[in-house]
């Protein structure tokens, strides 16, 4: 009795540790074949909840493979993100196994991916089939108008264009998530969302199915809504609101993805109406729209601007945003690629010596990836700088609310914001410098 009892117990508890197994090991992996140029770089994955980017895994890199385990269920679109290329390929999960292989140019960035798993050959393909439908079919036909029908060149035309315009659907019946992906493209693409009114939208978002949030479709289709709304936009937005239900994720989600694009775009008594509206929620509130207000709380005037510990700090010995004494900050968020960055600097530049006389300092932080670029363009700037080398992957934007480069704040010797100048001529005349 002993015997078959022990025996039964470690079969159950081998049973166990099996399940338990499957439920801590990867759900599955990813894996690259990289050029030798990539084997030293830092390499991530992103997976997606609307436009939040959410960091899934770290690659380990062996050789020339770079390989990624995730070990959550996922489906929806994905980004790998090398940053020594400062390069990203978009892919498709399915919750299995996924394989491809990456070229460089001469100025070695991404040029050429071949995936080898058969969900993403066919996300190539449909890619590449929308490129040659917005690009060569417009023109086919431009140029079929030419040609009689019973000319050789006019059939070889037709033929081409009947290839073109047509999308086999049968093809994504077993891949679920493509033909989700497939079939609501109209309402992110700006040409084909002119075609539809506010309430085709308001019914895409209550009844969509489980893909909406990483399928990267939800915020331009939000600006398609927004835009399409153009006569009455409030209106058209307490519509939605009411639609989606402010007490499910998904309502919560849309609702942190509109404060968001207000922002973006100066929309400022859109963006305080639906904050308020948050901020007096009762039921709880998810992650997505929590860090939405928490960033910004974290930037409205007379907040304490959250601290910053430097990781590659330029000109400074300190180790943090706090560690800076002065009367009054400057902080700027730039890149050394933001065109509007090069325009505006330049005019602190020139007033540098004027702002270090009235104990006036600047802080800069770089939403650069490559740290080389970073160092070369912000060592041509006597003041202080300093990046994580992530470029849109840093923690800046969640932290400070940050959407676009150059973003300025000006705090006082307590680091508290007294200003938020939209360009650098508002920074100087708020500063009185001359």
């Amino acid at each position: 009795m002993g015997f078959f009892y022990f025996y039964f117990m470690k079969k159950v508890l081998f049973t166990c540790s099996m399940l338990w197994s499957a439920f801590t090991f990867a759900q599955f992996g990813v894996k690259v074949s990289i050029p030798a140029y990539l084997s030293d770089s830092e390499v991530y994955l992103y997976g997606f909840n609307g436009s939040k980017e959410i960091l899934y895994a770290k690659a380990k890199t062996s050789g020339n493979t770079a390989s990624f385990k995730v070990d959550k269920k996922y489906v929806g679109m994905m980004r790998a993100f090398f940053q020594k290329s400062n390069s990203s390929v978009n892919m498709v999960a399915e919750n299995k196994d996924i394989s491809f292989k990456i070229e460089l140019d001469s100025k070695n960035k991404i040029a050429n991916v071949a995936f080898e798993d058969q969900v993403n050959q066919l996300f190539s393909n449909e890619i590449e089939l929308q490129k040659k439908q917005d690009l060569i079919l417009p023109a086919l036909i431009q140029i079929k108008e030419y040609y009689k029908p019973s000319d050789q060149f006019f059939k070889s035309l037709d033929s081409e264009i009947g290839l073109l315009s047509k999308t086999d659907v049968k093809q994504y019946e077993s891949h679920p998530f493509l033909d989700y992906y497939q079939k609501n493209q109209k309402y992110s693409v700006q040409e084909k969302a002119t075609e539809l009114k506010p309430e085709d939208f308001i019914n895409f978002y209550s009844k969509s199915g489980e893909y909406l949030e990483t399928s990267t479709i939800l915020k331009p289709s939000l600006i398609n809504f927004l835009n399409v709304s153009k006569s009455n936009v409030e209106a058209s937005v307490d519509k939605l609101l009411e639609a989606v239900n402010l007490e499910t994720p998904r309502g919560q989600t849309i609702l942190s993805e509109l404060i968001e694009i207000f922002n973006s775009y100066s929309m400022d008594k859109l963006k305080d109406k639906y904050l308020t509206q948050a901020n007096h929620l009762k039921c709880t509130i998810n992650d997505r729209l929590a860090s939405t207000i928490k960033a910004s709380k974290n930037t409205e005037l007379g907040a304490k601007m959250p601290n910053n510990r430097f990781v590659n700090p330029i000109h400074s010995k300190a180790k943090s945003l706090y560690d800076i004494k002065a009367s009054k900050k400057i902080v700027v968020f730039w890149s050394s690629t933001c065109s509007h960055c090069e325009a505006e600097l330049p005019k602190l530049l020139e007033k540098y010596e004027t702002l270090k006389a009235q104990n006036i300092e600047i802080v800069g932080f770089s939403l650069d990836s490559n740290l080389d670029e970073f160092r070369n363009k912000a060592n041509l700037y006597p003041w202080i700088n300093d990046s994580e080398g992530k470029g849109w992957y840093s923690s800046y934007g969640e932290t400070y609310n940050i959407v676009a480069t150059p973003t300025y704040f000006v705090l006082d010797a307590d680091n508290k914001i007294i200003s938020k100048p939209n360009h650098v001529g508002d920074v100087l005349d708020y500063l009185k410098v001359n």
